[in-house]
């Protein structure tokens, strides 16, 4: 539970929290109705929100009512709901109304708190709209599986998977190796509702799954087949999205993943040339060259149904409760809910009528699925799957490189350095790896190593973390602020030796941060980026994933996005130096 609170904490502080408030008021003027949803309710909520506020529906007793919205991952928001929502100023205010994507939430939230002896908070909700879980695919990979004539499931996926062959076995060997996006069940719900899928598909139940299942060996086993093929994890689908769009721009779709766990919603918003479902002012959206198809797997699947839940917690007044039910009702008018189907969404009442986007045009098929709907696990079972998870997932092998050039001595705090804070930020990461995962440190800045590699020394070679970590604390707490940073060297060279010593079993994975501009590199960007980008493009040699962080203001944050980009891996901003203990936890998210 310390791991999932900290990467949930975490993934808050370096995802910042959207928030769309209404005109302001004063507190005694107006009953607050703060609400938190799943960040792909965004912007239908805000939209239904601003139009309630402006209502003559938004009065109760005599009051106006004011609904403000926030937006968190779903597993993300539950930690905080269970430790009563800590640092509000941070956070965002406590909610009154609180919308996961899918009411399994509800049960995960219900049960840690039963753990606990504390009495539940979650009542049941009601439907705001819904969107099945789909396997998304490349259209071309697709139909090289039967589609859409031949029903697909997870049992050809883990087929897939544990073929040395790999796409050779249906006479596509220039694709390589099956490659499978998946989000962490910690906080995504495609990947919490894709885990219970597949355990439901090996288990050959449809429902009533149990501990019994979740423990056989053979069902054990099979999961973690699948997740071996797994490219890395992550706390949103957009990380996925967004690589597979970039992937199609450079005219190579096929090379990222081969199939992605996402809400049927995603497939929509991909096809429709916005991927991460938002677009930036002046920016529009461009359509693949390859279209993504829904497959609705064919052993069942799951909902997310954006359950409208009033929360039963101590800060949540009388009046409050009322006036979040008024928006409930409002939400649930079927001119609203056809404002679902505007952002790729079903509506959750079903009195309204299915229309476009859920049509074969972009990539759905309206009459799926019509394999059966999977039932709700018990909150025990819910919270045994998430435990377990960590145990059959992909395992990592990490290096983590630290800039220590001379401007990490710079002052973060008033009793702290940058470098301080980076350290401090490592070693608490370490803690959320495995015992059994790979873990090397570089620290990197010029001249400071041997004649063979002057620009940086093995604080550790990449070995099994193990169970005692005070070892690599001590190591990475003896760093010390040197010289300059050849920021782009040591990106080739972190990543050509993980990638010659690359693991088939494992994440293999770059974590590179740095608080600086290039200095005294023999290479350039441009060089940089063509080497790693032609590197992530191989089929028959998978490609080792960087992360960055900019870290502090001074932070080339243009090169760190771009070093990221060019190996499918994700950029993270810590521009802000204290969040850096965050961010890192974030970034190990992926792992």
């Amino acid at each position: 539970m310390k791991r999932i609170l900290g990467i949930a904490l975490a993934i808050l502080t370096a995802s910042a929290a959207l928030v769309v408030a209404p005109t302001p008021v004063h507190a005694d003027d107006c009953v607050a109705v703060p609400m938190d949803v799943q960040l792909n309710q965004f912007p239908l909520m805000p939209d239904l929100a601003k139009r309630f506020n402006g209502s003559d529906d938004a009065q109760v007793g005599g009051r106006c009512i004011r609904v403000s919205v926030s937006a968190k991952s779903s597993g993300a928001a539950a930690t905080l709901l269970e430790h009563g929502w800590p640092h509000p100023a941070e956070n965002g205010p406590k909610p009154v109304v609180w919308s996961p994507a899918a009411t399994a939430w509800k049960s995960v939230l219900n049960q840690r708190l039963a753990d606990k002896g504390q009495p539940q908070m979650a009542p049941d909700g009601t439907p705001v709209m819904v969107s099945p879980l789909v396997i998304a695919m490349p259209q071309t990979m697709a139909k090289a599986l039967g589609w859409p004539d031949t029903p697909i499931g997870y049992s050809d996926i883990l087929r897939l998977a544990t073929d040395p062959n790999g796409w050779g076995g249906y006479g596509h060997p220039e694709w390589g190796q099956f490659r499978l996006g998946k989000t962490n069940p910690n906080f995504s719900t495609s990947g919490l509702s894709s885990l219970v899928a597949q355990y439901y598909a090996f288990a050959g139940k449809q429902d009533g799954l149990s501990l019994e299942d979740i423990e056989n060996t053979d069902v054990d086993q099979k999961a973690r087949d699948v997740e071996s093929a797994v490219v890395h994890y992550g706390d949103t689908t957009l990380t996925f999205l967004n690589h597979l769009y970039e992937a199609d721009a450079r005219g190579a779709p096929l090379t990222y993943a081969s199939a992605v766990a996402v809400e049927e919603q995603s497939v929509v918003n991909y096809n429709n040339g916005n991927p991460d479902g938002k677009l930036d002012p002046g920016e529009k959206p461009e359509p693949p060259h390859e279209k993504l198809v829904a497959i609705y797997p064919k052993e069942g699947t799951l909902f997310s149904d954006n359950p409208y839940i009033v929360l039963d917690a101590k800060w949540v007044s009388a009046d409050q409760k009322q006036a979040a039910a008024k928006f409930g009702e409002y939400v649930q008018r079927p001119a609203n809910q056809r404002l679902a189907l505007r952002y790729g969404f079903r509506p959750g009442n079903s009195s309204v009528a299915l229309g476009a986007p859920i049509d074969v045009k972009h990539g759905l098929d309206p009459a799926q699925p019509q394999a059966t709907t999977l039932g709700q696990p018990d909150p025990a079972v819910l919270k045994a799957l998430i435990d377990r998870w960590n145990t059959v997932r992909k395992g990592a092998r990490v290096l983590m490189v630290i800039d220590e050039s001379g401007s990490m001595i710079s002052p973060a705090t008033r009793r702290a350095t940058k470098l301080d804070l980076a350290k401090d930020g490592a070693s608490d990461s370490l803690g959320q790896f495995r015992p059994d995962d790979e873990v090397g440190i570089w620290a990197f800045s010029t001249k400071i190593g041997p004649d063979a590699h002057p620009d940086y020394i093995e604080v550790s070679r990449i070995t099994p973390r193990g169970d005692d970590i005070t070892r690599l604390r001590e190591l990475i707490a003896a760093l010390q602020p040197t010289n300059g940073t050849p920021l782009y060297d040591i990106g080739r060279e972190a990543y050509d030796a993980v990638d010659a010593e690359y693991d088939d079993s494992r994440i293999n994975a770059v974590v590179l941060l740095s608080d600086g501009h290039d200095q005294g590199s023999k290479s350039s960007l441009s060089d940089l980026r063509d080497y790693l980008q032609q590197k992530s493009e191989s089929v028959t040699a998978p490609p080792v994933r960087i992360f960055t962080i900019a870290y502090g203001a001074d932070a080339d944050v243009n090169a760190m996005q771009q070093i990221a980009k060019a190996t499918n891996g994700a950029y993270y901003d810590a521009t802000d130096p204290s969040t850096i203990v965050d961010v890192l936890n974030a970034v190990i998210s992926n792992f």
